[in-house]
C-alpha cells in the first residue's frame, strides 16, 4: 500500500513541477492576454475607429437620371467626392472611377484632400501628405493606395486617411487606436504587422496555455484524491 502511495506522490510531484514551471514560462503572455482582453471589453471598437467623427452625407440632391455610359461590371457604387457624385465601378480585375457622365477622374490634390476631411468629418485639417507606397505595420495597412494622410488639430493626434481617387475616408487613426493596435499585437503575439493570427508564437503559447490548464486540473483532482 505504501508503495502505491509513494508512486502517487511521485506522480503528483512531477505534475506539480511540470505545472509550476510551465505556468512560469507562459505567465507574461497570459498576463498580456488578460490585460488586452479587458482593454478590448471596456472600449468600443466604433469609437476606436473614429466613427464618431464622421458626418452623414446628404443624398437628397442625388439625381440618378444623370448617369451616362456603358459599364461592363459586376458592381457599381455611387460615392460623394467633394461637391460631386461619382461612380465606383468594380470590374473583373480592377476598380475605376467615373463621373456620372462617364468621364474619367483625376486624383485629388493636397488641398482637395483637406477639404474632403472638412466636408466628411468634424475634424479640422492642418496639412496633407500623399502616400504612394505600403509600409509594413503602418496605420493605413490594407488600404487602397495612393491616399493622403491628413493631420488634424486634435488632442488625440488624429490622422485621417483619404483615398486619392475616390475621396473616401479610408481610416481615422488616433492615439486611442494606436493603443488598441499595440494591445492587439500583444494579444496575437505579432508586434511587427499586428495582423497575422496564423503565426508560430500564437500557436506555441496557446498550446502551452492548454497544457498548463490541463495539468492544473489533473493536479487538483489528484491532490483531492490523496487527501481523502
Amino acid at each position: 500500500m505504501s508503495t502505491y502511495l509513494e508512486l502517487d506522490y511521485l506522480k503528483l510531484s512531477m505534475i506539480r513541477s511540470f505545472h509550476k514551471y510551465l505556468s512560469l514560462l507562459i505567465s507574461i503572455q497570459l498576463l498580456l492576454w488578460t490585460i488586452s482582453g479587458i482593454y478590448f471589453a471596456f472600449n468600443k471598437i466604433e469609437l476606436i475607429r473614429g466613427e464618431q467623427y464622421l458626418l452623414n452625407e446628404d443624398v437628397s440632391k442625388l439625381d440618378l437620371t444623370n448617369i451616362k455610359g456603358n459599364f461592363y461590371t459586376k458592381n457599381i457604387n455611387i460615392l460623394k467626392r467633394l461637391d460631386q457624385w461619382i461612380l465606383k465601378v468594380e470590374g473583373e480585375s480592377q476598380v475605376y472611377y467615373r463621373t456620372l457622365n462617364g468621364e474619367e477622374l483625376i486624383e485629388l490634390n493636397e488641398e482637395e484632400a483637406m477639404e474632403t476631411v472638412r466636408q466628411k468629418t468634424s475634424l479640422a485639417p492642418l496639412m496633407a501628405i500623399k502616400i504612394n507606397s505600403e509600409s509594413r505595420g503602418s496605420e493605413f495597412r490594407g488600404r487602397k493606395l495612393p491616399l493622403y494622410k491628413v493631420l488634424t488639430e486634435s488632442k488625440d493626434n488624429i490622422n485621417v486617411y483619404v483615398e486619392a481617387m475616390s475621396g473616401e475616408i479610408a481610416a481615422i487613426r488616433s492615439d486611442s487606436w494606436r493603443t488598441w493596435d499595440f494591445m492587439w499585437g500583444a494579444h496575437i503575439i505579432d508586434y511587427r504587422d499586428r495582423d497575422n493570427i496564423d503565426n508560430f508564437f500564437l500557436k506555441f503559447f496557446s498550446i502551452l496555455a492548454l497544457l498548463s490548464a490541463i495539468s492544473g486540473i489533473v493536479l487538483f483532482f489528484k491532490t483531492f484524491r490523496l487527501r481523502k
